[in-house]
């Protein structure tokens, strides 16, 4: 797996999406703009999407997926394997991919604040990297802006996650403007974190200079990679209906909606005039940048997303007993203006039909937010594989 004239240190990036696209998506945007400065050797634990394009320059390793149900159990995502089976291959493929390429630095997305039911192979895989021949590597946490911090055991998650990070890793880069979310606005352990935490900016995926076009006259709806996007969908149809100005619908289904919701939508959708149904697009900034307005969930590369496209936008953010994390970040980019609201408690054709006549009248505020996050993470991570003292190190500018 090694080259031998391969001059630039080694990134072992360990992925697991485990419900939606929205990791893999952040991960993909990193990565592709690590390999100018780093080998990037990614593991990837989920199902990989028809459609989402691999990094140019990246040695991909496509572990047995895994992913979660709603109910937050480990799913096979291969009728090849179940459960045990894959994680077993997991396993070994993953202390494979680490004895190989001896990596400078292993970044992990997401763990200890999260996938604690990977933990199995995830703690294994640092160790080895800890302990391997030559030079120790590197361990840093990759992590969102805003973390899920409504557990019935929140304490003792936090507490964890604070250990775990003190013990194994030498940093924690923050993938936000500590002006909009700080790690500690959604993570209180019992006492602060002595792992450094660095905040790197949004991260969003590189695009070309987009030409300016008019917008056209549709509502664009959406869910991210649409697996738990069907009620959003079917409340946009009947809310249609109810509207004082009903405008087109565009309906971007996402590749990860379940294929009998997929199959019920079509029927749904047959016939009704102004009605256009899609499975997948390639870039949604693109689509949001030619929509009159947008109805999406709220997840981290959704808001982005519209924050780039500044498209007028209604977001119901994705919410359980547990997972608050999109109602959080929802409520800040509305007040700045950027996005109207809609909590999931309050979805009903009658109350959406309302919001979204509102829409057509809102001009949404530019979102004052560093969306570098993607260059200065490559530069941050570039100084701590050269660094002989992490807790010094200083972010530069990209």
């Amino acid at each position: 797996m090694h080259d031998a004239v391969e001059s630039r240190p080694t990134m072992l990036f360990y992925c697991q999406h485990s419900l939606g696209i929205g990791h893999l998506t952040r991960s993909f945007a990193l990565a592709a703009a690590l390999v100018s400065r780093f080998r990037v050797v990614f593991l990837n634990g989920g199902r990989l999407p028809s459609g989402v394009p691999v990094p140019a320059g990246i040695e991909l390793i496509d572990l047995p997926p895994l992913g979660m149900d709603d109910g937050h159990t480990v799913v096979s995502r291969d009728a090849k394997h179940d459960v045990a089976a894959a994680r077993a291959e997991r396993r070994r493929l993953i202390a494979l991919a680490v004895e190989q390429t001896r990596p400078a630095v292993l970044l992990v997305e997401l763990f200890p604040f999260g996938r604690k039911k990977f933990a199995d192979e995830i703690l294994p895989m640092i160790r080895a990297a800890r302990r391997q021949p030559g030079t120790p590597a590197r361990v840093v946490c990759s992590l969102r802006d805003i973390l899920v911090d409504a557990r019935p055991d929140q304490q003792h998650h936090d507490d964890r996650a604070r250990w775990l990070c003190e013990r194994y890793f030498d940093a924690v880069l923050v993938h936000a403007d500590a002006a909009f979310a700080r790690l500690e606005d959604s993570f209180h352990p019992s006492r602060a974190m002595r792992t450094p935490v660095h905040y790197t900016g949004f991260v969003v995926p590189q695009r070309a200079a987009a030409t300016p076009e008019a917008r056209g006259d549709h509502l664009l709806v959406s869910a991210g990679g649409g697996i738990v996007g069907a009620p959003l969908f079917e409340a946009a149809l009947a809310a249609r209906a109810l509207m004082k100005q009903p405008l087109p619908l565009r309906i971007v289904a996402g590749p990860f909606l379940p294929e009998a919701h997929w199959q019920a939508l079509q029927q749904r959708v047959e016939g009704l005039p102004d009605v256009t149904l899609v499975r997948h697009v390639p870039d949604m900034v693109a689509e949001m940048r030619r929509a009159r307005c947008s109805l999406s969930q709220c997840g981290y590369n959704t808001a982005l997303d519209l924050v780039v496209a500044g498209v007028p936008a209604l977001v119901v953010p994705y919410a359980t007993v547990t997972e608050n994390e999109q109602a959080q970040r929802a409520e800040r980019l509305a007040a700045a203006g950027a996005l109207l609201q809609l909590p999931a408690s309050d979805l009903s054709p009658p109350a959406l039909a309302a919001r979204l006549d509102a829409l057509q009248a809102f001009e949404p505020r530019a979102a004052a937010l560093a969306l570098d996050g993607a260059a200065r993470t490559a530069c941050t991570l570039a100084q701590l594989a050269a660094s002989t003292s992490p807790e010094t190190l200083q972010l530069e500018p990209a």
